[in-house]
């Protein structure tokens, strides 16, 4: 199988450079200082368990400069990003080939192949011009979530928490357990990643936005873990009043989430204190995935009648700090004044 990882940052990258560590034949999409680093140095990857002593010597190759085709495209961008690459990786595909999406949140292919009053309904937050829908082949398509705390440090290293929910779940549009999802379990496992074939990939997409959609916009905002706004009793009431709506617009939708707001409030407290992948763009000056993981849910809640005033605040702030960063263009971070 070749296997192209198409946006090699935190999470593309660990997917890529395990994979490579293996032998499997998979190539790196890249730009800039990270294609300079790979390229030049290889890929580290720090971490008591999955991480590698020495750099890895990845496959990388800037847009454009790919070799197709490819059986597997592993999509490595945020979401707000795959609009503006589709067309070129649908393109890279081979015949009867595979576009894992596993990006955070709520995607645009959600109410696709579902037997559902709402087939065919579009999360205008995550696909507002039917882009996606129009340019990426739906049959291509596999759902994925990526469980995988990954931090990219600077170009090049990426330093991993090892957890013992660290998995790939994938799972087909139609819940059907098909020949195709084995194959992708069976190069992606043997890399050192769990991988979960789940015959409900949005129940799962359902269980991690339930953190997600609370404690990404969060800690944005608060320049906070996910474990100090849960240690944080004023902030664990509000986190705890979104996730109770995030509750609701799942259940509207059918939706069980395969965990509890108490469960997931307890699991974030015990959790290592790694930033969210929110956080991290607020910190690098990046644009923040902000529909995918709250927009959506709350386009949801339009869709059904379900209110969702307290992820609306947090999509406000959260929102408006993410034009702050993209109209000023600056990265905002803690200046140290004294030592901890």
């Amino acid at each position: 199988m070749r296997i192209l990882v198409y946006g090699a940052g935190a999470v593309g990258g660990f997917i890529g450079g395990i994979l490579t560590a293996v032998g499997a034949d998979v190539t790196l999409v890249a730009r800039g200082a990270q294609y300079e680093a790979l390229a030049n140095k290889g890929l580290i990857l720090e971490g008591p368990k999955s991480g590698r002593p020495d750099p890895v010597r990845v496959r990388v190759c800037r847009p454009g400069e790919e070799k197709p085709p490819y059986h597997l495209i592993v999509v490595g961008l945020k979401s707000h990003q795959i609009a503006g690459a589709a067309k070129h990786m649908v393109s890279l595909l081979a015949k009867d080939g595979m576009i894992l999406l596993g990006q955070n949140g709520l995607p645009y292919w959600y109410f696709e192949k579902l037997d559902s009053p709402l087939r065919g309904s579009r999360l205008t937050s995550v696909d507002p011009d039917g882009i996606l829908a129009r340019t990426i082949p739906i049959d291509a398509v596999i759902g994925g979530v990526m469980n995988k705390p990954a931090d990219l440090v600077e170009p090049g290293r990426i330093r991993l928490a090892d957890q013992a929910t660290d998995r790939l779940v994938i799972g087909e549009l139609d819940n059907r357990i098909t020949p195709r999802l084995a194959s992708i379990k069976a190069v992606i496992e043997p890399a050192g990643w769990p991988v979960v074939v789940t015959d409900n990939i949005r129940a799962t997409k359902w269980r991690k936005l339930l953190s997600n959609a609370v404690f990404n916009p969060l800690g944005a905002v608060t320049q906070s873990s996910a474990r100090q706004i849960a240690d944080f009793e004023p902030t664990r009431r509000v986190a705890r009043l979104m996730m109770d709506e995030v509750m609701a617009a799942a259940a509207s939708v059918g939706i069980k989430p395969e965990m509890t707001a108490d469960q997931m409030m307890d699991d974030v407290r015990k959790r290592v204190g790694i930033l969210s992948s929110t956080l991290q763009d607020v910190r690098f000056g990046r644009e923040l995935e902000l529909d995918a993981l709250v927009n959506a849910v709350i386009d949801v809640g339009r869709l059904t009648g379900v209110a969702t005033p307290y992820l609306e605040v947090a999509s406000a702030c959260a929102g408006l700090l993410n034009r702050r960063i993209i109209e000023d263009g600056v990265a905002l971070a803690p200046a140290v004044i004294r030592k901890a």
